[in-house]
């Protein structure tokens, strides 16, 4: 008798009362929760529904998170400063959200975050635009405009990137997965040594011309391949090509310094 009336006072310590909680970042609120919505439907509402709370942090998580971004040179040569990124105290938040769970009065809390700082800053950047290494130029239409506007995004995509000593590159891993959602239009492509139509086409024209500019740096290239059908833009056998599930570009800065 004595067991059962401890589990029951047990219990009734540690029910969790009706407030709601507001959870709010950089001055916006982003959403307001309420205890019963994650109280376990099995275990009674004195324990939390671990499933219900993942979901909320992933979201929460994904709301918060910003990139940081590199310090980078403008078309003047002049350095950009770079910025600090966000990402969320996923073990602070979960102490915030038990504590409000059991019991807690507050109303409206900022939810904890860290700071990301940037892999490359102005720092940085100084020491590495001081000696051009290598360069290459190839010429395309400009009048072909979703080939012309490929090349531009996926350029960009790799300008200011900045490889580490001893640090590998990917070229596919750097512009990332060429989809119409990632802004890539329709554009020529070889495949098997046909000329069609593909997502993406004219990036291999930028994976070449990077080829032969890493190639003339002295760079460590580990992965490279040809077109299977010959190319304009660059001398025969000087032509890279890639596909996201396929041939990449990769290369090692085997240099004692950033390139």
């Amino acid at each position: 008798m004595s067991s059962a009336l401890l589990s029951i006072i047990l219990l009734f310590s540690f029910m969790p009362s009706e407030e709601t909680l507001t959870l709010t970042h950089d001055g916006e609120t982003l959403i307001t929760i309420h205890r019963t919505e994650f109280a376990d439907g099995i275990l009674g509402r004195a324990a939390v529904d671990e499933d219900k709370y993942a979901e909320l942090e992933d979201t929460i998580a994904t709301q918060v998170y910003m990139d940081p971004v590199n310090a980078k040179l403008d078309e003047f040569g002049q350095i950009i400063p770079e910025e600090t990124g966000i990402t969320l105290d996923r073990r602070a938040f979960r102490e915030l959200f038990f504590e409000y769970f059991y019991g807690s009065e507050r109303v409206s809390t900022d939810v904890p975050t860290f700071t990301l700082f940037a892999k490359v800053d102005k720092e940085l950047l100084k020491e590495i635009r001081a000696v051009q290494m290598g360069a290459y130029v190839t010429y395309f239409n400009s009048h072909n405009k979703e080939r012309a506007h490929n090349i531009t995004l996926a350029a960009e995509a790799i300008n200011n990137y900045v490889v580490f000593p001893n640090e590998r590159f990917s070229f596919n891993k750097a512009v990332g997965k060429r989809t119409p959602e990632r802004g890539y239009l329709p554009a020529p492509v070889i495949v098997r040594g046909e000329l069609t139509e593909g997502i993406g086409g004219g990036i291999c024209q930028v994976s070449s011309t990077l080829f032969n500019a890493v190639d003339k740096a002295g760079m460590n290239i580990i992965e490279r391949y040809t077109h299977s059908k010959r190319v304009t833009y660059v001398p025969p056998g000087r032509d890279a090509t890639v596909s996201w599930y396929g041939p990449d570009v990769r290369l090692i800065n085997s240099r004692l310094k950033l390139m």
